[in-house]
């Protein structure tokens, strides 16, 4: 059964890792081996699943009654690295 919740943790879990990816190897291999190409290949992907993570934080913060704090939190977590990790733990996983 399709729910938001699902979605959200799945594109959490997708815009972390290409985030990760992103920052601890793309960009390092771009600077250190002056090869743009995994940049270029990550960015656009991890670009559209930050935008649909903090679209569907949107769409659910409601539902799960996040407080304005705690929804500032888990928007400012897709900026942070590991961050989208944290608010699947913290608040995501325990809700049914």
């Amino acid at each position: 059964m399709f729910s938001f919740l699902n979605t959200f943790r799945v594109v959490a879990l997708l815009e972390g890792v290409s985030y990760i990816l992103l920052l601890f190897i793309a960009t390092p291999i771009k600077y250190l081996a002056n090869d743009p190409q995994y940049v270029k290949l990550l960015g656009m992907p991890h670009g559209l699943l930050f935008v649909a993570y903090v679209a569907i934080a949107f769409l659910i913060k409601n539902d799960l009654n996040w407080t304005n704090k705690e929804f500032a939190i888990v928007l400012i977590a897709a900026i942070v690295p590991f961050g989208t990790f944290y608010i699947d733990k913290k608040y995501l996983k325990t809700v049914k």
